[in-house]
């Protein structure tokens, strides 16, 4: 018989405060600290075992692999999420990067080199953002609230948690975008593409989805959102 003897302990992360409109933090990610103990033993009759037949020795090192990943996702299932983007950009101008925008890539979300606007602030950001393309954008934490984004080109971004309240995104294209725990409250979204976008746990209060271009699956997965109001429904199309 094997035995896996797993201890873990979770991760801790701190989030920086900003402050200071389009500036980095200085504050640093806690460090993350992860011991894991990952033992696997054969035993007979609970006592060890000196000896293992060759093939017996392989499966059992396949099977702990197998169950030691189990382990760690189950365990912290965010932190395995967490692990699929960049560490934050230690360049002091990459919050302007997105008066310039992405030159290549555009609606394929290809880059040259990654634009994170994690935590930068854009509050009534009324000329500057206006056509841009900001595809495949980090963008979490950010504050785009009342800012003109009409026209932008955000495919493939990533704004979990940024905050969009009161944002003009009329005639833009937003594909693909990841809106999830984002607080879009009144925002614009006239004539806006949002095929295969998602919004999971958004806030929805008051958006204006007026001519919204969005696929009938889409469509069906944003109307579960019981913040969008009756009239927005109505403009949708929810049933």
């Amino acid at each position: 018989m094997t035995i896996l003897s797993i201890n873990l302990q979770q991760r801790a992360f701190s989030f920086p405060n900003f402050s200071t409109k389009h500036q980095n933090s200085t504050s640093n990610l806690q460090d993350l600290h992860l011991p894991t103990q990952i033992r696997c033993s054969s035993t007979k009759d609970g006592s060890k075992s000196t000896e293992i037949l060759p093939q017996f020795k392989e499966l059992r090192n396949v099977a702990c692999g197998i169950l030691a990943v189990w382990a760690v996702t189950s365990v912290s299932p965010v932190i395995a999420a967490n692990q699929r983007l960049p560490p934050l950009s230690t360049d002091p101008d990459r919050c302007e990067r997105a008066f310039v925008g992405n030159t290549i890539g555009q609606a394929n979300g290809v880059y040259d080199k990654p634009l994170d606007l994690r935590f930068c602030d854009y509050t009534n950001e009324k000329s500057n953002l206006k056509g841009k393309s900001l595809s495949a954008a980090l963008m979490s934490g950010a504050k785009f609230d009342g800012a003109d984004m009409t026209e932008v080109v955000m495919s493939k971004a990533y704004a979990v948690g940024a905050s969009f309240k009161g944002t003009n995104f009329s005639n833009a294209v937003l594909d693909r975008v990841n809106f999830g725990k984002a607080n879009l409250q009144g925002a614009v979204f006239k004539n806006t593409v949002l095929s295969g976008s998602t919004f999971e746990e958004a806030q929805l209060e008051d958006v204006d989805f007026e001519d919204t271009i969005i696929g009938y699956i889409d469509l069906q997965k944003l109307c579960v959102n019981k913040s969008i109001n009756d009239e927005a429904r109505a403009s949708l199309g929810c049933r």
